[in-house]
């Protein structure tokens, strides 16, 4: 996070006078406590600058980036996980190709009729049928994708530190976010009720990085 001239200038004399109060920084600064508000919001936000009742501001010595780590520890799958985009194992590859492309994704989750997750299909995946001179209207689905237990999900109540890392770590484009139930057979069921993808964290962080600039 960049800070702004202004936002420099308290934050020196935060520095050299702290604790200080908002309206003894606006003094200095000749400028009104309600002018310096948003810019003592960020600083405090920002874990630069701490603020106690009575006492005033002094300096924290945390780095600027202290609000964009904090969020995204706090920040969970279920706030930010947009629609999955599913097919049934008896889809055909074919059917499956255009899916991909009219909803715009790159990778396909593959439910049973109680919508349980049995796999995952990414547009590399469908790209070797389609270029290996295979019957794609002829092939299902459940003959290409990844089949569990080969899948790496998150639950709506991980967070979405936890959602980044393991797409960066098993380097795939995108997680299903599941909720198991249990089975009176003594199974389980992943249900799927949503998705989680690097354009997910990317946009989150552009959204963060526009809020606090």
């Amino acid at each position: 996070m960049e800070l702004t001239d202004r936002q420099i200038k308290i934050v020196e004399i935060v520095k050299e006078r702290g604790p200080i109060t908002g309206e003894q920084i606006g003094e200095i600064l000749n400028l009104t406590r309600a002018t310096l508000r948003p810019d003592l919001a960020i600083l405090t936000m920002s874990g630069i600058l701490e603020a106690r009742p009575r006492v005033g501001y002094y300096y924290n010595g945390q780095s600027g980036n202290t609000l964009v780590a904090r969020a995204i520890g706090k920040i969970r799958v279920k706030d930010v996980k947009s629609l999955p985009v599913v097919v049934r194992e008896a889809t055909t590859v074919y059917d499956a190709i255009v899916t991909l492309f009219t909803e715009d994704v790159g990778t396909l989750i593959i439910v049973d009729n109680e919508g349980g997750l049995i796999g995952v299909v990414s547009r590399k995946d469908l790209l070797k049928i389609a270029i290996g001179g295979n019957d794609a209207q002829k092939i299902p689905i459940s003959m290409v994708m990844t089949r569990m237990p080969n899948i790496v999900t998150v639950t709506p109540e991980d967070t979405i530190y936890q959602a980044a890392k393991r797409l960066i770590v098993h380097e795939i484009d995108t997680l299903p976010v599941v909720r198991t139930f249990a089975l009176p057979n003594g199974h389980e069921r992943q249900e799927v009720v949503g998705r989680i993808t690097k354009t997910t964290i990317t946009k989150l962080l552009v959204e963060l990085g526009e809020g606090h600039n």
